[in-house]
């Protein structure tokens, strides 16, 4: 059972390490992937006692605080989001990352949407009033079997790679990240890519202490190893070359 709590945000565009800003309409994520980051501090910087996924604060003044924050803010790209899904399940309740999308689209900011939801192409028609914005889906794996092991509350690998097509068919620039790379055939993960996104963007997993009991229980310990991330990384690499596909590795 997740704790919902709405809430007033002091902030809502935050600068980041990644790209200018970042935004996040939430605090907290339902759909509490086992190797989230996000995981190993943000449940301290919250202040909740609830353990990462079962807890999400909705920051009901986002797209009002968006609109003051704009008005002195020096034009930079907006990275949608870095702790959290923007369109994890409350999305479809609360509309939040839609309202702050066209806060951004009036003010003509560039964005960048990462998600695991199918729920963002609800949004393409605020997608086309930007004259700069990238959509992406996390999809670290071909195989489904594999994926609702780690990410069970995620879409369907099937239905990511759906709305990928259909954001990038509608003109929109779109990028798959595969990251972290989990067991799987790259061969074919890069074919159900091919011609759906303009670019693939790869990571491990920098994190791997603290899936260890994870790993262990499941018998997953070689796709834990540096030796499994390099040859993944060789094969993906060969593979996006191969189809002249455009890449970058962040290892």
């Amino acid at each position: 059972m997740v704790k919902v709590r709405e809430i007033e945000a002091k902030s809502i565009l935050n600068p980041s390490k990644i790209h200018d800003y970042c935004l996040n309409p939430f605090t907290g994520c339902e759909l509490n992937c086992a190797y989230c980051y996000a995981r190993l501090f943000m449940r301290r910087y919250s202040g909740h006692a609830e353990p990462w996924g079962e807890f999400v604060d909705v920051k009901v003044n986002a797209p009002e605080l968006l609109r003051r924050q704009l008005q002195r803010a020096k034009r930079g790209t907006v990275w949608i989001s870095s702790v959290c899904d923007p369109y994890q399940p409350l999305e479809s309740r609360y509309r939040l990352t839609r309202r702050c999308l066209k806060e951004l689209a009036e003010r003509n900011f560039p964005v960048v949407v990462q998600t695991k939801s199918a729920l963002a192409v609800r949004d393409l028609d605020v997608f086309l009033r930007f004259e700069e914005i990238e959509v992406g889906f996390t999809i670290p794996t071909d195989d489904e079997e594999t994926s609702r092991l780690f990410e069970p509350k995620a879409s369907p690998l099937r239905d990511r790679l759906d709305g990928l097509e259909k954001i990038h068919r509608a003109g929109i620039r779109t990028f798959a990240f595969i990251g972290p790379i989990l067991p799987g055939r790259p061969e074919r993960l890069v074919d159900m890519l091919r011609d759906r996104v303009d670019s693939v963007l790869i990571d491990r997993m920098n994190y791997v202490s603290t899936l260890s009991g994870f790993y262990r229980r499941r018998s997953l310990e070689a796709a834990a190893s540096d030796s499994f991330f390099l040859e993944m990384k060789a094969l993906f690499v060969r593979e996006l070359e191969k189809r002249g596909m455009d890449y970058e590795v962040f290892f």
